[in-house]
């Protein structure tokens, strides 16, 4: 006999803030910590997938003096945070992931320009990569759990088996739809086999709880408006025990509808609601297309109820991804990085080059 699901909803969370109030960067080449947090700021508002970074050491800077002002190159190593985007904490009073936990850091080149008293990020470049390796983590902890492939196919079925424990949570109005996997990980557990543990946004459809309707045909609603919950699962497959801790965050938009009013109609956002489109173009694979079938969000799995037909034999495409987001569960900028880590969210260039044109044929 299954154990039964274990659902645990953490209380909801709605922290307003104004924008935040910077310093203003000057030409003094001992301002390096104020370029770095003005630079920090921005990284954190274009940087739209995945998890938010923390500043953790300045590596370099480097001051040109122009006409008018001047110019900063700022070398910065960051640290991946606990925070998932979508969490409304400021990135400063999120917590840094611990070396057992995977951490994640990045390496940045941001380029930054001052003149009249005002300053601007031009452009930014990191290598985003795990701290340690899978051989350095098995010799310093060889119990610890290993970072999958965003697309694994054990790891998404993870994820749909949370995805349909939490749509059966009666305190639910809505039925929820995955935006994106944060992270997957496997470790062997005894007598319990494969242990398989995920992160995740989900997001609010249109879609009341209880209706009979094919998952991927709920819409989401208006970024402003939806609810989205951030949840952490466990998987084993001895017994297929699955347990998901969720914390969830109120819309920044809570007016209620007038009678007979309905939800707004709004135009699919590339980012979730967070930051400016990632003006992705065509480069790359599609998501998830990492060599190891077919993307997870291919629009072809079941009712709400019905995702797990077919996928005992291992070739199952996972949870329905929100189909109004094209990028599903993955980045937008595969395309335009160099071997990237299956495994992670990197923080894309910004702003992302213009796709390369097509030669015409003669």
């Amino acid at each position: 006999m299954k154990p039964l699901p274990v659902l645990l909803l953490l209380s909801g969370v709605l922290l307003c803030h104004t924008g935040p109030v910077l310093d203003p960067v000057t030409c003094d080449g001992n301002d390096g910590p104020g370029a770095a947090h003005t630079a920090m700021h921005h990284i954190d508002e274009t940087h739209n997938h995945g998890y938010k970074f923390r500043l953790n050491d300045i590596t370099s800077t480097k001051v040109e003096q122009v006409e008018g002002g001047c110019n900063w190159e700022l070398q910065l190593a960051l640290l991946e945070t606990r925070c998932s985007v979508v969490n409304p904490k400021q990135f400063e009073n999120c917590d840094i992931r611990a070396e057992h936990e995977r951490a994640v850091m990045a390496n940045c080149t941001v380029m930054m320009t001052v003149k009249k008293g005002e300053s601007k990020v031009t452009k930014y470049n990191c290598n985003t990569r795990q701290a340690k390796t899978n051989q350095e983590m098995v010799r310093i902890c060889p119990d610890c759990p290993v970072l999958l492939p965003l697309n694994n196919t054990e790891g998404l079925k993870s994820v749909d088996q949370a995805l349909k424990t939490f749509n059966q949570n009666t305190t639910n109005q809505h039925y929820y739809i995955l935006q994106e996997v944060g992270r997957i990980q496997t470790s062997y557990m005894f007598q319990m086999g494969m242990g398989y543990f995920a992160e995740f946004v989900l997001l609010e459809t249109r879609c009341p709880r209880g209706s009979r309707i094919v998952l991927e045909a709920c819409k989401p609603l208006c970024p402003d408006r939806a609810h989205r919950a951030f949840c952490r699962s466990s998987y084993t497959t001895a017994n297929e025990a699955i347990s998901v801790e969720c914390e969830l965050y109120s819309p920044t938009n809570t007016t209620a509808l007038g009678p007979g009013e309905q939800e707004p109609v709004c135009k699919p956002p590339h980012d979730g609601g967070r930051g400016p489109p990632p003006h992705a173009g065509g480069g790359g694979p599609p998501p998830h297309a990492h060599g190891q079938g077919p993307p997870p969000h291919d629009g072809s799995g079941g009712p709400p109820h019905d995702h797990g037909k077919g996928r005992e034999s291992g070739k199952g495409r996972g949870p329905p991804f929100n189909p109004h987001f094209p990028r599903g569960s993955f980045h937008a900028c595969r395309g335009f990085l160099v071997n990237p880590d299956p495994a992670l969210h990197p923080i894309c260039p910004w702003p992302l080059p213009e796709p390369r044109s097509q030669p015409r044929e003669s």
